[in-house]
């Protein structure tokens, strides 16, 4: 992959282990937009980022080399080699259908706080409602970024809205559970700051603390908001998966520390490729 200053804008060439469309729609982010030319709008971090892409090359919109470097290389995990990691998975048969089918995802490294909140909204839920839900919620408590946009908001503004407060995103039980968050967040009960230097086993168990949040929300936030690689998971769709291939006492060590790169992979295919290949024969 080459790195490229053109103009106003970022082009990345040669991006063959980076498909944006695949690695939006694997249900791993929530803030973001297609528009019907293939435009990718995503919200991030308090900043508004514009994104297409052509084949293997990938055009960052009125963006200079600094903040790509800064922010977006590591959001989108691109100092990572998915060619090495995809070899070192390739010893499983399923798996290696899967990469073949849906490469170019990757596991984006977003924001712990938002990351945590977004899974907790996830619960019992599907996708058009848990963004119609995040939006309210950054609409209602976030700071400003652009005219009609928010940033995500902080524990601190969620805490201080309440239960009562937070009644206009309608979000239903999960406020409270957003509440609890907010509430051990801020008084330290619960540290994500600290969460990166801990394993695996003690930052999963430190965001338990947490009501409402079970081995599935603890493994999505620790995965796409923390970089725990070895998280894996385990919602519907994964689980047939596991069923189908694997047996009921699967064990994601299988998988080794990638575990939760193979899992995203296997939940594409297993739901956007083979699931919609039966609809239509």
């Amino acid at each position: 992959m080459r790195i490229i200053q053109q103009n106003k804008d970022i082009i990345l060439t040669s991006c063959r282990h980076f498909d944006i469309k695949r690695s939006f729609e694997c249900g791993q982010c929530f803030r973001y937009e297609e528009s019907e030319d293939g435009l990718f709008t995503l919200i991030a971090f308090g900043n508004i980022v514009r994104l297409r892409q052509t084949g293997d090359t990938i055009i960052f919109y009125d963006m200079d080399k600094d903040e790509f470097e800064k922010i977006w290389l590591g959001y989108f995990d691109l100092d990572r080699d998915y060619e090495s990691v995809i070899t070192e998975l390739s010893f499983d048969e399923q798996f290696c259908l899967a990469s073949e089918q849906a490469c170019g995802i990757r596991i984006f490294r977003q924001d712990g706080w938002e990351t945590l909140c977004s899974f907790i909204i996830s619960q019992n839920n599907n996708i058009p409602r848990i963004k119609k839900i995040i939006s309210a919620l950054c609409g209602l408590l976030g700071e400003p970024i652009s005219t009609g946009v928010n940033a995500f908001p902080t524990a601190e503004s969620i805490l201080s809205a309440g239960v009562e407060g937070l009644a206009p995103i309608k979000s239903g039980f999960r406020a409270k559970y957003l509440i609890d968050a907010a509430e051990k967040v801020v008084n330290g009960t619960v540290n994500l700051n600290e969460l990166g230097r801990m394993d695996y086993k003690e930052a999963k168990e430190t965001l338990m603390r947490i009501k409402g949040v079970g081995e599935k929300v603890s493994d999505c936030a620790l995965l796409f908001g923390f970089g725990f690689h070895q998280a894996f998971p385990k919602d519907v769709w994964v689980k047939r998966v596991l069923d189908k291939y694997y047996g009921s006492d699967f064990d994601p060590n299988y998988f080794g520390e990638n575990a939760g790169i193979a899992q995203q992979y296997l939940f594409y295919y297993e739901r956007n490729i083979l699931s919609k290949t039966k609809t239509n024969t």
